[in-house]
């Protein structure tokens, strides 16, 4: 029996496990894959106060992880399969125990969204689909097409053109949508290509990317590109992963919450990426984290 079961490790879960072991609570963390979430893939972490130099996903992940531990946070590697909230003992399930709490937190986030693209199924990992800070060593010297217009597109597509032959952007909008620092480093950047108002339509091969199809969004024409081992990073955006949550009233598939990050079951709590906000940042993430803890230790 804990005080507190936090669902997800990214910088919101980690959060509020430091704050409420801090307060006196047994707090569990259960986490499927990896401390960090979303943040712990990318190549690098911008903006955040008090990142060190050169900060990747993976190093802020390592030190969110090894500050939560010695706070005294437990971590468990579990996923989650199901919850029952209601009452006053909340029982979570995953697919290798229960664990039961009176409090709960859930901070599990999101998932990157898929194209839904013919041949995008068939060749997931094996061109298309691909992790930047993983898999960029791959594609040195070779073409990749980034999709994604917005600032975590733009910043891994920088991160890329120090690998790639050349870069091309393909945003369905007329300009980018991420900040202006982005934009001025795509401007100095030579190997970097727009590709604007245009959509990915198609991915073709078996083993590995042999062509692909893009779309324009003004007149519909479909280029195809021959381009054999290319390598495609999608960041289309991103879907919340509220599968399991079937007691909420969701908003856009999101869970809504209170000044207190409260929901609408007592004791239930939802941080991060996974509730209804209109900023979704790490310094956002470890806001609602620090609320929803202290809130919960009451």
């Amino acid at each position: 029996m804990y005080d507190v079961i936090i669902i997800g490790a990214g910088p919101a879960g980690i959060s509020a496990g430091i704050y409420a072991v801090s307060r006196g609570k047994k707090t569990l963390i259960l986490e499927k894959n990896e401390v960090g979430g979303l943040i712990g893939k990318v190549s690098t972490v911008t903006h955040y106060a008090g990142i060190i130099d050169n900060e990747t996903g993976v190093t802020f992940a390592e030190r969110l992880k090894n500050q939560a531990l010695n706070a005294g946070v437990e971590i468990i590697n579990q996923n989650v399969i199901g919850v029952n909230l209601n009452g006053k003992v909340k029982a979570v399930e995953t697919d290798i125990a229960t664990y039961c709490s009176e409090k709960v937190i859930i901070a599990n986030g999101t998932s990157p969204r898929r194209l839904g693209i013919e041949g995008e199924d068939k060749l997931f990992g094996k061109g298309i689909g691909m992790n930047a800070a993983r898999d960029a060593e791959k594609y040195q010297g070779k073409n990749i097409y980034v999709v994604g217009g917005a600032d975590g597109a733009i910043k891994e597509a920088l991160y890329l053109s120090k690998f790639a032959k050349q870069v091309t952007i393909i945003h369905f909008e007329d300009q980018l949508g991420c900040i202006a620092e982005f934009k001025e480093k795509v401007k100095r950047t030579p190997n970097i290509n727009l590709k604007l108002q245009s959509r990915l339509h198609a991915v073709y091969g078996v083993e590995k990317v042999e062509s692909l199809e893009i779309s324009n969004e003004i007149t519909g024409a479909i280029e195809t590109i021959e381009d054999s081992g290319c390598g495609i990073f999608v960041y289309a955006g991103t879907v919340p992963n509220t599968e399991i949550y079937k007691d909420f009233e969701l908003e856009n598939g999101f869970i809504p919450v209170d000044e207190n990050m409260e929901t609408e079951i007592p004791n239930v709590f939802a941080i991060g990426d996974i509730r209804v906000k209109n900023v979704r940042q790490v310094a956002t993430a470890v806001a609602d984290g620090t609320i929803a803890a202290i809130k919960a230790s009451i």
